[in-house]
């Protein structure tokens, strides 16, 4: 459980945060069969949580993470860390996700880099990182492990699974999976299934971290390096794609970095430099076999595919309430896929609400502070109360 600190020298933490949060490890000893047909003997999942489980279990939410997240949603790790959680300004008291009316647990999913078993982790059978040898994971895969934490926590029904771009899918996949463990699907700027040109982005990224000289297959590990160009790249492309024009217009513009052109290949323009700047900063906060992992996961989800391409027909069994939000700058993951969503569940007589913010942030805008986005989640998040209760 989260424990609140006196505010540091170091880090001022605001009265709305969860405080000091310290990241939990459950080891499962059993063997866990993935959907690409191997099993992994064993596997640790690493999560956090916020706020108090009541006696009942019945107010536990189960956050998602996207593709570069990991568990550490809100607060902070020490009165070190400079920044919160990815999703601080959503979980805490008093904001969207209400941590004093709400057990909130986020774990980094299966193949992840950040403390639950994957290509960094031992390989028993050679007792060194499993590498490109850790096996490919599912959104499938994920929502299991996830279940099977939630069993360990004594959770048998969930009063709300949310999550954003690839966690979104994962909120999806539980209602598929699970429709008796789960009360609420929050699926909030994701997609049924990847275009041709998402699968495009994901491929040029993992061909920039393959084909760099220190990948050496994906056991760098061994060598003591790190495929910086190729992850470095990969972020770059990553990121233009998760922010709009408009936004990087009105952040950037054409804007000199020495106010003149000097005619050579130098960072010259400000949007190079902060391009230059977020690539460098992930490659020592992410690792590359994860990266690859994750973009496979998300190029695989597909739910409709079993069920002859129709996803109403994959979505007929949910009994959960759906909220949709999209929003309107996001070309990644733009609003007519929510819609797809929407109208699948439509066409089975599900409970659905959909929303569509103006917003210019790009598919990051899921991460940022909105007023008209967090009014809708206060209110969605009132039926999920009076359902818990």
């Amino acid at each position: 459980m989260p424990n609140s600190v006196p505010t540091s020298e170091q880090t001022t933490i605001a009265n709305d945060s969860v405080g000091i949060v310290s990241p939990q490890t459950h080891h499962f000893a059993q063997a866990i069969k993935l959907e690409c047909g191997i099993s992994l003997p064993e596997f640790d999942l690493i999560y956090e949580t916020y706020g108090e489980l009541n006696t009942k279990k019945s107010n536990a939410i189960l956050v998602c993470h996207a593709l570069s997240g990991d568990q550490h949603v809100a607060g902070y790790n020490s009165v070190d860390d400079k920044k919160p959680g990815w999703w601080d300004a959503y979980i805490g008291p008093g904001k969207p996700f209400d941590t004093n009316k709400f057990f909130i647990i986020c774990p980094n999913n299966l193949g992840g880099c950040k403390g639950s078993t994957g290509p960094m982790s031992p390989n028993p059978k050679t007792n060194k990182p499993y590498g490109r040898d850790f096996p490919i994971v599912t959104v499938k895969d994920w929502v299991y492990s996830q279940a099977l934490l939630a069993d360990e926590l004594g959770i048998k029904k969930f009063a709300a699974v949310i999550g954003g771009s690839l966690g979104g899918m994962q909120a999806l996949q539980w209602a598929i999976d699970y429709p008796e463990r789960i009360a609420h699907a929050i699926v909030i700027a994701a997609a049924p299934k990847l275009s041709a040109q998402n699968i495009g982005f994901n491929e040029v990224a993992r061909q920039a971290i393959s084909s760099d000289p220190d990948f050496h297959d994906g056991h760098y590990y061994e060598h003591n390096v790190i495929p910086r160009r190729g992850i470095k790249l990969a972020r770059m492309l990553g990121h233009i794609t998760y922010l709009s024009d408009e936004s990087m217009r009105a952040k950037f513009g054409r804007e000199l970095r020495e106010g003149k052109i000097n005619f050579n290949f130098d960072t010259e323009f400000q949007v190079e430099s902060y391009l230059r700047y977020q690539g460098e900063s992930f490659v020592d906060k992410f690792d590359a076999n994860t990266y690859l992992l994750m973009t496979k996961a998300l190029d695989y989800f597909d739910p409709a595919k079993d069920h002859n391409d129709d996803l109403a027909a994959a979505l007929s069994k949910t009994s959960a309430r759906f909220l949709v939000i999209a929003f309107t700058s996001d070309w990644r993951f733009a609003p007519e896929r929510s819609r797809e969503i929407v109208k699948a569940l439509l066409d089975t007589n599900k409970s659905v609400t959909y929303s569509e913010i103006t917003a210019n942030q790009g598919h990051d805008a899921f991460l940022i502070p909105n007023k008209d986005y967090q009014d809708i989640l206060y209110s969605y998040m009132q039926h999920v109360e009076d359902s818990a209760k």
